[in-house]
């Protein structure tokens, strides 16, 4: 399998191998400035130097990103310490939503997680008795009777599921039928027995959706709401969704849109485990578990080695291109056409970036320049 697979695009997280990193000597003289992070009431902001980020070497990224040399990379913000410190956009502006494409179902974890902590939901459960509302189901055998909450959540659902090539994939199915979502996964066949083996699968995301509503008796979009966009003070997120699905089931295999600033508290909230300016909003044990190596090596196309957790990727620290991750490295939620958060909990750091590429060399450009630029600016 060549590529991880999101929702809406035939498209993958890459397959390229990564640029090697860049040093300020090699770029372009023209003299450029980061631009002040304004102070909000949602976001502290400071500056690079302040906590202890080398302003020379984000200038330098900034520069590179005004020149396009890293395609068609809209955004970029790096946290610090809690507080904004760089804050870049090309063509986008912070109070626009963009598509979060398949980082959608990281956030989708974390709301699992909520009802998790609620005693709504186990790990251990039985995805079918939950789905009782759909019975008959369709190709029922002791495969799919036996999937349980932990089978969706780290890729190893067991279903005949292949997202590539994308035309005539059940993801196409999904993404172009305009029909009950639940009712198409639900009766998808089962291929193998859940929990032996690692397959992207979209409708993995869009079946907790389901699940969710089912044990909370709420609609999943309103209970997301009320659970972790409120708390955390996100605006003018949105969800893809079609009428003839269930009231409130969003495409959480891609179709969240949220503003670049709040994909920065997403990932905000998982460096410090679940909080959120002092609010505990995710329970600490969830974020542990969920962004801990559950899947050594998924078959996931990536130019370097990635694990997996519950809907979250990890990624080494120390050296990207050949070390498996350790735990406390890099976690990563990812999205087709360029979309990216990633956390370093050693580093107090965040990252996240949004495009519009569809080329598979491209959407890694900024994981390339987290390592060569972001990471590499931390000087104390």
């Amino acid at each position: 399998m060549c590529a991880v697979f999101l929702a809406g695009a035939a498209v993958g997280s890459g397959c390229g191998s990564a640029s090697s990193p860049a040093s300020p000597a090699s770029a372009s003289t023209d003299q450029v400035f980061l631009t002040p992070v304004p102070q909000t009431s949602e976001w502290p902001a400071s500056t690079p130097d302040a906590e202890g980020l080398d302003p020379d070497v984000l200038t330098d990224l900034v520069r590179r990103l005004r020149h396009g040399e890293f395609g068609s990379v809209s955004s970029v913000l790096v946290v610090r310490n809690d507080r904004l410190v760089m804050e870049e956009y090309n063509g986008w502006s912070a109070s626009r939503v963009h598509q979060l494409q398949s980082v959608t179902k990281s956030v989708t974890s974390l709301i699992v997680g909520i009802a998790v902590a609620e005693g709504r939901l186990r790990v251990t459960d039985r995805v079918m008795p939950l789905a009782s509302a759909y019975e008959p189901i369709a190709s029922m055998d002791e495969r799919k009777a036996a999937m349980t909450v932990g089978d969706l959540l780290t890729m190893r659902s067991g279903f005949d599921w292949s997202e590539w090539p994308y035309a005539g994939s059940p993801l196409e199915r999904v993404n172009t039928c305009h029909c009950d979502w639940l009712r198409l996964i639900l009766d998808w066949p089962m291929r193998e027995q859940p929990g032996t083996r690692w397959e992207y699968v979209s409708g993995a995301p869009i079946l907790l959706a389901g699940v969710v509503g089912s044990v909370t008796g709420q609609r999943f979009d309103d209970y997301a709401a009320d659970h972790l966009f409120r708390p955390l003070g996100t605006v003018n997120e949105r969800w893809a969704m079609y009428s003839s699905t269930p009231p409130g089931l969003p495409h959480t295999g891609g179709g969240l849109y949220m503003r670049p600033r709040d994909m920065a508290k997403i990932g905000s909230l998982v460096l410090n485990e679940g909080a959120w300016q002092g609010a505990q909003i995710v329970p600490s044990e969830w974020i542990r578990e969920s962004t801990r190596r559950i899947v050594s090596s998924p078959p996931a196309g990536w130019p370097h080695p990635v694990d997996y957790g519950y809907l979250w990727w990890l990624m080494s620290l120390a050296d990207p291109m050949n070390a498996r991750p350790e735990p406390g490295d890099v976690i990563v939620a990812a999205g087709a056409q360029g979309q990216w958060i990633m956390v370093a909990p050693r580093y107090r750091l965040v990252m996240t970036a949004t495009g519009e590429t569809d080329n598979d060399f491209g959407r890694m450009y900024a994981p390339n320049f987290f390592y060569s630029h972001v990471l590499a600016s931390v000087k104390r």
